[in-house]
This record gives structure tokens, C-alpha cells and sequence, in this order.
């Protein structure tokens, strides 16, 4: 991601100027009724950027169909935190960034929604073409190369972008297989593998 000049950074999720969201998790009780889990922020949030970023992972299901029985699924979203994406499972991750602060083109071997969920954010591909997206806008990523760019406020506040990533199949384009490929959000996942 490149950086910006503000001297904006942040410590923790929510970044400086976002509001806190919460997290509630369902599931049963002995009797079959529904209830909450639990109601937090999230348990994985990552600082990127040299600090003007920051990922928080709200969930994470590690196959497709979920084990939901025994809350399974909530023990190991809860224990380890996911890679980029899982083969095979689900992640939705919320990332604020700070003002003006862009990403490097990427391509996952996913199939992503992304909301924006406050600000406005520039989406480029790697045709050249480039989309302005506010507040509500969905983009429905499809193996792509792309990048983000904050622009709130002309690039002086900061946005929040969710997205959930589930596995695709493998693309091709004139029988050549698109590969995915991180760029220099690499270094941000470093240790927790690409897929």
C-alpha cells in the first residue's frame, strides 16, 4: 500500500476518526433457542502500512459447508487468525485506511464483495479503468488485478472498506490461467500464507 504525508496513523481498530463497529456472533442454547455468542469488535486486527492501515478479520470459516455443530466454526475463528483467503472457506475483513492511503495492484484466486462502509474510495484495474465508489457502493471482485485508493475528504480523512472473500475456481482467459498475486501486500501477510 502506499503511504501518505499526513503523519496519520493508528494503534489500534478503529482507526482514529472511524467509529467502533461490534460483532455479534449467534448460535444455541441447550433448548435450540437462538442466542448470542458473544458481541465484540473482533479478535484478529492487524496494523498495515506502516501504521495507517488497519485490517480487522470479523470472521473466518476454514471449509465449505461450515461445521456449525458445537460451535466448531466459532473456536477456530476465534484461535487463527486466516491468510490472505482460505481454499475452501469464507473471511470477511474490514480495513480502514488512512487518508490518501492506496494499495498496490492484487489479484486473488477469490470471488470478493466489497462494501464501502464509510468514505469514498477510488477502484482501479489493471485495464486502466477506474471506478469512484461511496458509501453503500458494492464491487463484486472476480479474480482481478486491482487497487484501492482512499479519496475521502479529497484524500484528508479516513475510509473503511468490508469485504467478503470466498474460493473460486481457478480462472482462465484464452486457456492461460490467471495467477493471483499480492504485490506488496505480501509483506502484510507474511508467515500466514497467500491461500
Amino acid at each position: 500500500m502506499a503511504q501518505n504525508t499526513s503523519g496519520y496513523q493508528t494503534e489500534s481498530f478503529p482507526a482514529p476518526g472511524l467509529r467502533q463497529i461490534f460483532r455479534h456472533i449467534t448460535g444455541h442454547n441447550d433448548q435450540g433457542d437462538s442466542v448470542f455468542l458473544q458481541s465484540d469488535h473482533g479478535e484478529h486486527c492487524r496494523l498495515m502500512v506502516e501504521k495507517q492501515a488497519v485490517a480487522n478479520i470479523l470472521y473466518s470459516t476454514w471449509e465449505t459447508p461450515v461445521e456449525l455443530n458445537d460451535n466448531v466454526d466459532v473456536q477456530k475463528a476465534k484461535e487463527q487468525e486466516p491468510p490472505f483467503h482460505h481454499e475452501r472457506g469464507s473471511i470477511v475483513r474490514m480495513i480502514d485506511f488512512g487518508p490518501g492511503v492506496e494499495s498496490p495492484f492484487h489479484r486473488a484466486e477469490t470471488i470478493d464483495y466489497g462494501i464501502i462502509v464509510e468514505g469514498v474510495f477510488e477502484i482501479s484495474l489493471d485495464s486502466g479503468k477506474k471506478r469512484i465508489m461511496r458509501q453503500g457502493d458494492v464491487c463484486v471482485q472476480r479474480a482481478t488485478a486491482h487497487k484501492w485508493k482512499n479519496i475521502t475528504g479529497n484524500g484528508t480523512l479516513p475510509g473503511r472498506i468490508m469485504w467478503v472473500l470466498l474460493d473460486c475456481k481457478p480462472v482462465y482467459v484464452n486457456g492461460k490461467r490467471m495467477q493471483g498475486y499480492l504485490g506488496d501486500l505480501t509483506k502484510e501477510y507474511a508467515g500466514r500464507g497467500t491461500s
